[in-house]
This record gives C-alpha cells, sequence and structure tokens, in this order.
C-alpha cells in the first residue's frame, strides 16, 4: 500500500514538474525609434518596419531613425523589462495569450516618468507600434516597435 501512494506522489510531482517546465515564453524585442517630418532616407535596419509605421503613425512622417533597441525573455504569465535607449525602457506584463497572439500590459517610461501604459495585444512575429510622444523640439515624435515570438 505504501509503495502505490508513493508511486503516485511521485507521479504527481513529475506532472506538476512537466507543467512548469511546459509553461508559455515569449522572447521580446523592442526598437525605440524617432520619426520626423524632414525628408531624408531612414536608419536601413528599420528597413523591414516602414511599411507598417508608414500605416500606424499619423501622416507627415517621411523619415525614420533607430534610436536603440533590447530584448527578454517573457514568462506568460509573467513580467519582464525591456531596456531601450537613453533612459527608456518597456516593463511588460503577459497574460494568457491566444494560439498566435501574445496579450500584453505595457508600461513604457523614461527614467521615472511614465509616457504610456496600455493593454496590447501582439501577433507572434508582426510588428506592433507603440506611438510615443514629442522627441526634441523638430517636430520628431518617438515611437517603439515591439515584435512577440
Amino acid at each position: 500500500m505504501r509503495i502505490i501512494t508513493l508511486l503516485f506522489t511521485l507521479l504527481f510531482v513529475a506532472a506538476a514538474a512537466g507543467a512548469a517546465i511546459a509553461a508559455e515564453s515569449a522572447s521580446i524585442r523592442a526598437i525605440l525609434i524617432v520619426a520626423s517630418n524632414q525628408k531624408g532616407g531612414s536608419d536601413p535596419r528599420l528597413a523591414p518596419y516602414e511599411p507598417t509605421l508608414r500605416r500606424i503613425l499619423p501622416r507627415g512622417f517621411e523619415s525614420f531613425r533607430f534610436v536603440g533597441e533590447g530584448s527578454s525573455t517573457l514568462a506568460i504569465p509573467g513580467r519582464a523589462v525591456v531596456t531601450l535607449a537613453q533612459g527608456h525602457r518597456l516593463e511588460l506584463e503577459g497574460e494568457k495569450s491566444e494560439a498566435r497572439r501574445v496579450r500584453l500590459n505595457v508600461r513604457w517610461l523614461n527614467g521615472r516618468n511614465v509616457l504610456m501604459e496600455q493593454p496590447v495585444s501582439v501577433a507572434r512575429g508582426t510588428p506592433a507600434v507603440l506611438g510615443g510622444p514629442a522627441w526634441g523640439d523638430k517636430g520628431e515624435v518617438c515611437a517603439v516597435i515591439v515584435i512577440a515570438n
């Protein structure tokens, strides 16, 4: 009888460990950019994202400049931080996601200043763009491209 109890206990522990190992995760990459209404070429690193940027950001932005990027692995559910550049960072909270989408609560900060807080549903492998505040005094705005895999 003790052997059967021991076997059931071991099976339960093994099943719980397997469930923990199989927990969902997502690799998150974020790119901080500046959009400008000045004519000129965009940074070549942003070429794959330029059609999305033009579709999402308000009309009139002609060029896009790469500022910095970061990445992190996010357990779902769980939390992660992606450090970008010049004091910018994303605090992410992953929620239960669908098969091809990751649901995130995003908090975008620059130093201690909160620039944006909102839920975002990101399709795996497809960039999402978070529009941000003004950048400097030349009519530029910053944005963050978020890619979850």
